[in-house]
C-alpha cells in the first residue's frame, strides 16, 4: 500500500518548471526542457532533428539560465532575429532547429521549404511567414508562423521541408495541453 501511494503523490506532482524558478533548475532539467520536453520534441524520421518552440517562455527561460551558467560564451541568436522578434512577439510563434548538417540547401530547396512548411492547427492550414537560416556564428534555423494556436485546440502539427538534410520532409506535433506553463499556453 505504501507504494501505491508513493507512486499516485509521484505521478500528481507537478513538472520541475511549474515548481521551481528557472534560477532553481538543475543542469540535468535544463538539458531536458531543452530537449525533451512539451516544447522540444526530436521528429518523426531518421536522422531525428530536434525542433523547439523557441518562443516559449520556459525555453527562452532555459537559455538564458545557459547563458549565465556557461563558463564560455554560448552563441548568441542573430541580431535581426532578435530585432524581429521585439517587434513581432505578439504576431509570431518560432520553431527552432539546430543546425547540424553541412550546408543549409540550394536555393530551389529553400524556395521549396518557404512553400511546402505549414502549421496544421485542427482543420486549417498555416504557411510559413519567413525564417532565419543557420550561420556560423548562429546555426539554428528559425521558422516564423503566424499566432494562431489557442489553447482550447488540441494539437499543433509542422509539416516541414528542411532543405539540405537527407529525408526533407519532417512532421512534428506538439499537444497545447502539454504546453502549458503557469496556467498560460506557452509556444
Amino acid at each position: 500500500m505504501p507504494h501505491a501511494l508513493v507512486a499516485l503523490l509521484f505521478f500528481l506532482a507537478q513538472p520541475f518548471w511549474e515548481s521551481k524558478v528557472p534560477e532553481q533548475w538543475t543542469d540535468q532539467e535544463i538539458d531536458i526542457l531543452c530537449h525533451a520536453s512539451p516544447w522540444a520534441q526530436t521528429t518523426n524520421r531518421d536522422p531525428e532533428v530536434l525542433v523547439y518552440l523557441a518562443t516559449a517562455a520556459p525555453i527562452e527561460e532555459a537559455e538564458g539560465e545557459l547563458r549565465l551558467r556557461s563558463k564560455r560564451p554560448l552563441a548568441e541568436p542573430d541580431p535581426d532575429y532578435n530585432d524581429f522578434l521585439r517587434l513581432n512577439r505578439e504576431k509570431v510563434l518560432v520553431l527552432a532547429i539546430p543546425w547540424t548538417q553541412a550546408r543549409f540547401g540550394t536555393d530551389a530547396e529553400q524556395k521549396q521549404m518557404e512553400e511546402e512548411s505549414l502549421m496544421i492547427v485542427g482543420r486549417k492550414k498555416y504557411q510559413l511567414v519567413g525564417h532565419f537560416p543557420p550561420s556560423r556564428n548562429d546555426p539554428v534555423l528559425r521558422l516564423v508562423f503566424p499566432r494562431e494556436v489557442k489553447e482550447a485546440d488540441k494539437a499543433v502539427l509542422f509539416q516541414l521541408y528542411l532543405p539540405g538534410m537527407p529525408f526533407p520532409e519532417r512532421d512534428v506535433e506538439f499537444r497545447t495541453k502539454d504546453l502549458l506553463y503557469h496556467g498560460k499556453l506557452e509556444m
